[in-house]
């Protein structure tokens, strides 16, 4: 199946091509936004590998009525997120380890309700290498928090702009209280893979709202207010992901990536007023031969409105 996936991001971004025909964005408001920050220092305290990534979804549609359309492109998701993936050593990297990697992502992506399942559907822009600008300005942070110093040299993946798609199926099954909501998700372009995963939310905050997912540690941060007026939930999940091919570990320069990844979750939402905090940690498996162990990385998202 994993082979057939290059035909997801072609398809997806045709079918973006008719979003002005189908829905005019006149009347549109925004329905919410999140920001989510990640790093791995804010969890297992380095800095290496995935090592970090900031990201802001804008929700967009007329109005929100506590559940997904069954058309697609009347609920738009608006995404722009940098990420910097790292070796061990900023100074000195081992040629074993994994290229440097900074990236900016753009993108959009539609949610709606195909028979009962909760479709999200996308595409994105990635704009990847030294031309992106993340290398100069992490090595600026080092220098002005005096951090060790960097020094990657050619040890980074090559400039390139590439499309990519995502597609995800997911099926709540609701209980008072709670919710079970088992997904698979097709992903073709930057890394192309098949993933097949589920995700149970303890607790009321949110029930009637939207979530969104982090691409990399697949944490569900609310999107999109539901009818609740604040209280708590816990989030769990797990997945794992066949992997056919990652441009962040070009087969030409040696590197072969692990057939299998795993990730595994756990977060905590809790909401006052309109204001929303969320903070999850992630375990993410070996992504590469070679690479020693798994990490974990944390992720934090403060919508604080007065």
């Amino acid at each position: 199946m994993v082979r057939f996936l290059p035909l997801v991001g072609a398809t997806l971004v045709s079918l973006f091509s008719l979003v002005p025909s189908v829905r005019a964005e006149d009347g549109r408001i925004t329905l919410g936004t999140v920001r989510l920050f990640s790093n791995d220092t804010i969890a297992d305290r380095e800095d290496r590998w995935r090592s970090g990534g900031y990201g802001v979804s804008a929700f967009r549609g007329e109005t929100w009525t506590g559940r997904l359309p069954s058309q697609p492109f009347e609920i738009m998701e608006y995404r722009f997120r940098g990420e910097v993936i790292a070796p061990d050593n900023l100074n000195n990297p081992d040629p074993a380890d994994r290229l440097y990697a900074g990236t900016w992502w753009l993108g959009a992506h539609t949610h709606f309700d195909w028979l009962n399942f909760e479709v999200t559907a996308g595409a994105d822009i990635a704009v990847t290498g030294e031309q992106s600008g993340l290398r100069r300005l992490q090595a600026h942070v080092h220098d002005l928090l005096s951090m060790p110093r960097m020094s990657i040299g050619d040890h980074q993946v090559a400039d390139g702009i590439h499309l990519h798609g995502t597609l995800e199926i997911a099926r709540s099954l609701r209980w008072e209280g709670g919710e079970f909501r088992p997904f698979v998700e097709l992903q073709a372009g930057v890394e192309t893979m098949a993933r097949i995963g589920f995700d149970v939310t303890i607790g009321a905050l949110a029930d009637g709202g939207l979530r969104t997912r982090d691409p990399i540690t697949g944490q569900r941060p609310e999107g999109v207010t539901g009818g609740t007026e604040g209280g708590w939930s816990f989030l769990l999940g797990a997945d794992i992901a066949a992997v056919e091919s990652s441009i962040f570990l070009p087969a030409d320069r040696g590197y072969q990536a692990e057939d299998r990844r795993h990730r595994l979750r756990a977060g905590v939402n809790y909401g006052f007023g309109e204001s929303n905090i969320f903070y999850g940690v992630t375990y993410l498996s070996e992504e590469f031969l070679g690479q020693p162990e798994g990490q974990v990385v944390g992720s934090l998202s403060l919508g604080i409105h007065f």
